[in-house]
This record gives structure tokens, C-alpha cells and sequence, in this order.
């Protein structure tokens, strides 16, 4: 369970990991940019499990990287999905012109343990369909706002990472940067 929701490694090094993995793909910077976009903009919407595919596909249609779109989907994990879907949920319903929980959501958050113990799914899909559309309606504007920041971001991140290692790779093969020789 640990693992799941904490990385082995730890937090800071893993994100260390990524970041450096990212800078250092082949693909251009607009490729780069759209794929962590693409990535990161998925994992707004309520559809756990199929965040990697919807990456994918959202890269590909914007001709961004797919390492880069994975890379991207680390941005919702079992930290953020809470905060992403509250969010995602607040938003869809002041989209609907709603006035909060529905009187039907309201049944279902109080049912008793006899009701839960039948399961989510016990009179079908129908029964969180109020919700996940909410959600998914919320969650459109959202990942419309990452994807444009993201996109932006990690577009100039990685051009400027390349402009710096490109000056100290022009540094170290100039004559001046080299060590004077000692002829005597």
C-alpha cells in the first residue's frame, strides 16, 4: 500500500528523475511541451485507469512525445486525484447551474450500511451518472487551463535547458576555455 501511494525512492528524487528524464528526450521542444501537456491534462478528467491511453492519444493528435505524455500523467496521482475531482466536481456543477448536491446524490450519500453493502453498482450505472457527468463536465475546462499551462511551461524549460547546455558544450570546445600548455 505504501508504494502506491509514496514512491520508493521518495518524493523529491523521483520528481528529480523526471524532470531530468524530460530535459533529456530527443524529440523538440514543442514535442516535449505538448506530450507533458497532453499528459498532464487527462489526468484531470474522472476516467482512473485509462489516463495513460487518453495521453497518448491527446499526444498524438498534437504531435507531442509519448515518453513525455507518460511522463505527463504523473501529475494526477492518488495526492492530486482528490483535489482534481473536488474541483472538477464544483466546477461542472456551477457549469450546470446547479445549487450544489443534487437530491439524488443526497439519497445516495445517505444511504445505510445495508445499502453500501450491496455495492456502488447495485441498481446499475445510473446511480453515479449524476456525479461522473458533473465531473466529467467540470473537468473540461480544467484540463483545457493545464494543458495550456503546462504546455507553455515546459516548453520554454526545456528550450532554455538546451540553449544553457548548448553554451557550455560550445565553452568547453572553445580554444580560449582550454588550459593553456606548458612548453618548456
Amino acid at each position: 500500500m505504501r508504494d502506491t501511494l509514496w514512491p520508493r525512492m521518495g518524493l523529491r528524487r523521483y520528481g528529480t528523475y523526471l524532470r531530468k528524464r524530460l530535459l533529456r528526450l530527443s524529440a523538440s521542444p514543442h514535442a516535449i511541451g505538448a506530450g507533458v501537456a497532453s499528459g498532464a491534462a487527462v489526468s484531470m478528467f474522472p476516467l482512473v485507469g485509462i489516463h495513460f491511453v487518453l495521453g497518448f492519444v491527446l499526444a498524438f493528435a498534437t504531435r507531442g512525445n509519448m515518453i513525455a505524455a507518460a511522463i505527463g500523467t504523473a501529475w494526477g496521482n492518488p495526492i492530486t486525484f482528490p483535489f482534481f475531482f473536488a474541483a472538477s466536481y464544483r466546477l461542472g456543477d456551477w457549469m450546470l447551474g446547479g445549487g450544489g448536491v443534487s437530491a439524488r446524490e443526497g439519497q445516495a450519500v445517505a444511504a445505510t450500511g445495508e445499502q453500501l453493502s450491496q455495492g456502488l453498482f447495485a441498481d446499475g450505472f445510473s446511480s453515479v451518472w449524476p456525479t461522473f457527468k458533473t465531473m466529467l463536465i467540470g473537468s473540461i475546462p480544467l484540463a483545457l487551463l493545464v494543458f495550456a499551462t503546462f504546455y507553455v511551461v515546459t516548453r520554454m524549460l526545456v528550450s532554455r535547458f538546451r540553449a544553457l547546455r548548448q553554451e557550455r558544450l560550445a565553452a568547453r570546445r572553445s580554444p580560449s576555455a582550454a588550459p593553456a600548455k606548458n612548453i618548456s
